[in-house]
């Protein structure tokens, strides 16, 4: 039995090895297309956020809000094009006549690209690793919005390139002390005061705010003393 299974694995990994090959070819063509569209339109903040979010919700309209004064201030806003609070963000951009970004995923469930994103910034992609570059490489600041799984991987990918120093230091925000805190309390009294797993000097890196002056501020302190450009060059 044992010899059968290990024959059986052999012949199905053996069969799926001709797809790597092409598989790089479409990776490559993500990274041209992305490259080529967001190389040109400045610096930007990446907003993460819950699809889920319906726009009667306090978060959405704050997002929203959080958006257009960004767009006042001179940068654009990147989302992941979809529903809720990416929808939120890239609406307060695109009522403020701001540059409004959507990088678009293939999910077999609830994505699509909303409407107020710019038909010249719309992005898709099959593959979110390719996407996450894109969400990194363009943004000048991070604003995590309460979300779910995929809002907590964009954050702890980005604040892991931060702590590594494989991609500049930038603003991250957590917006939201109600949604947040608890998170931020485990972190200190677990992972840093406890376990000792990061450096109290990482604690730096989470700013939790409610208000989007609070925000522009903070942004605005670290620009005074920093260089905009791109995170990184590969």
């Amino acid at each position: 039995m044992a010899k059968d299974f290990k024959a059986t694995v052999m012949k199905q990994w053996e069969a799926g090895q001709g797809e790597n090959a092409w598989t790089m070819f479409k990776v490559i063509s993500e990274f041209v297309d992305g490259f080529e569209t967001l190389n040109k339109i400045g610096p930007c903040i990446s907003i993460f956020g819950s699809a889920r979010t319906k726009s009667d919700e306090k978060y959405y309209k704050l997002t929203a809000e959080i958006a257009g004064r960004l767009t006042e201030e001179g940068f654009g806003v990147i989302t992941g094009g979809g529903p809720g609070i990416m929808e939120a963000a890239n609406k307060g951009a695109f009522e403020a006549n701001g540059i409004s970004v959507g990088l678009d995923i293939d999910l077999p469930f609830e994505q699509f690209v909303n409407k107020y994103v710019d038909n010249d910034k719309k992005l898709n992609h099959r593959y979110f690793f390719v996407r996450k570059v894109m969400f990194v490489k363009y943004a000048q600041a991070f604003i995590a919005i309460p979300g779910g799984f995929g809002t907590l991987d964009e954050l702890f990918e980005v604040l892991t390139l931060i702590q590594t120093n494989k991609i500049s230091r930038v603003p991250v925000i957590l917006v939201g002390k109600e949604f947040w805190g608890g998170m931020k309390t485990w972190i200190e009294n677990i992972m840093r005061d406890e376990f000792k797993t990061i450096s109290p000097k990482d604690m730096d890196l989470l700013p939790i705010v409610d208000d989007p002056e609070e925000i522009v501020k903070i942004i605005h302190d670290f620009y005074k003393e920093h260089k905009l450009k791109p995170n990184y060059t590969m």
